[in-house]
């Protein structure tokens, strides 16, 4: 664990029954508060406030099992009345704390022997004597398992991880269901109708959600001889559909899921200087204009744009299909980033210099159109487009190197070509 979080975490378990606040926190890990909440985040899986919550309700809890007067423990970790620890409990862990004691007696803890996962199978309505595939999923860096995930038959999957990850993934799966998208994180109900199994760490059972990937991204020669045809800007259409149906979803649960805010106008001017240093490094030019639009402009729009929880990555390999319809959404994902809604359109559509522009420009205004055929952009949004597509080049500039010179230039030539043609790029909607 990287050291200054280690020093956060034991600062914040030594004063959870005194206020602390993140400048406290950043001056600990001796860094700005901004950049030590965005290194927190992608560290734990959570917002610093989140995470103290959660310990301070944790820490009750225990002393509350240890037979310590309820409304004292809560008082004492700055919980207004018995009710408002409550509230946030029930929020945090999806059940009362009364409950959650119940299942801590009953522990069933992580377990990775076959006789072992099928005994847990057992609690499940389903043929039994399938066979058993462990594919759980690693840390693309550390390559830490992340997901415990075992593959049960053709059509199911049993899935392990710490309880309010899971809590907060159902919540999202369920609202996803109501926009008419399955989802890897629907629970299949147990034979006694809950949604999991256990307490800290809990195990549910998830059904298969569509086809194989039918809309994988193709070379670039496969690319510049096809034909952008009906069928293609049909599925690009729906494919905008999708991502507005999963916002609208997200929206709904945003309050809970309690995300972090992802600045992306203040991201691209952190870039700024690592992106002139390689243009001048390989000969390219972009006038002094470009960026001070971008200040301006973008920063003006940026601040009247809507934000909310995203989705992060809604391409071809996360989208489910099914006699080639979109059902739902694939992928082990933890939703827990807000920002702009134009983000997850704009990842969608990809770099512009990934296929011929014509046949980019076509797609992205199909996508666009679909997405806002069902949840409207803004003025604003509208506006913006062309700087999102301008910041998301920069971004991928600054986070990569010389080691991967291919994808470095062809995102600096897309930036270049986004500065001189910026009139290509508007009432795309």
């Amino acid at each position: 664990m990287q050291e200054f979080i280690k020093s956060s975490l034991d600062y914040i378990e030594q004063n959870l029954k005194t206020e602390i606040t993140v400048d406290d926190l950043a001056v600990v890990a001796n860094y700005s508060v901004g950049h030590f909440c965005r290194l927190f985040a992608q560290t734990m899986d959570s917002t610093v406030a989140s995470y103290i919550l959660k310990r301070r309700l944790d820490h009750a809890l225990a002393e509350i099992w240890l037979g310590k007067k309820a409304i004292d423990v809560v008082l004492e970790y700055g919980f207004d009345t018995y009710a408002g620890f409550y509230k946030a409990f029930v929020k945090m862990y999806g059940c009362s704390p009364k409950k959650y004691l119940l299942y801590k007696k009953q522990e069933v803890f992580i377990m990775h022997s076959e006789k072992d996962i099928r005994a847990v199978l057992t609690n499940w309505d389903i043929p039994q004597g399938l066979k058993i595939e462990n594919v759980s999923t690693r840390h693309w860096k550390t390559r830490d398992i992340e997901w415990h995930i075992w593959k049960v038959g053709d059509e199911h999957y049993l899935k392990t991880k710490e309880r309010s990850v899971m809590v907060r993934n159902i919540k999202i799966a369920k609202a996803l269901k109501k926009e008419g998208l399955d989802s890897e994180f629907l629970p299949v109900p147990t034979k006694a109708g809950n949604d999991f199994l256990g307490s800290e760490h809990v195990f549910m059972l998830t059904k298969k959600v569509g086809e194989p990937v039918i809309d994988r991204p193709l070379p670039d020669e496969e690319l510049a001889s096809m034909e952008f045809n009906d069928d293609r800007r049909k599925h690009a259409y729906k494919l905008g559909q999708t991502i507005a149906k999963i916002h609208r979803a997200l929206q709904t649960v945003q309050d809970d899921v309690q995300p972090w805010e992802a600045n992306l106008y203040k991201q691209g001017l952190h870039s700024m200087p690592k992106v002139k240093d390689y243009l001048q490094k390989y000969g390219l030019e972009i006038v002094d204009a470009f960026f001070d639009d971008y200040v301006k402009t973008f920063g003006e729009l940026y601040d009247k744009m809507p934000k909310q929880l995203s989705h992060g990555n809604p391409t071809g390999d996360t989208v489910a299909y099914e006699n080639g319809e979109i059902v739902g959404i694939k992928g082990y994902e933890i939703y827990n980033m807000s920002r702009v809604r134009l983000f997850d359109v704009i990842w969608c559509a990809g770099e512009t210099n990934t296929q011929p522009i014509d046949s980019y420009l076509a797609m992205f205004k199909d996508i666009l159109k679909g997405y806002d055929s069902v949840n409207p952009l803004t003025c604003e949004e509208k506006q913006a487009i062309y700087y999102m597509l301008c910041v998301a080049a920069m971004n991928c500039i600054a986070h990569i190197d010389d080691d991967t010179f291919d994808v470095l230039k062809r995102n600096l030539r897309a930036l270049v070509f986004l500065a001189e043609n910026k009139q290509m790029f508007f009432n795309l909607v």
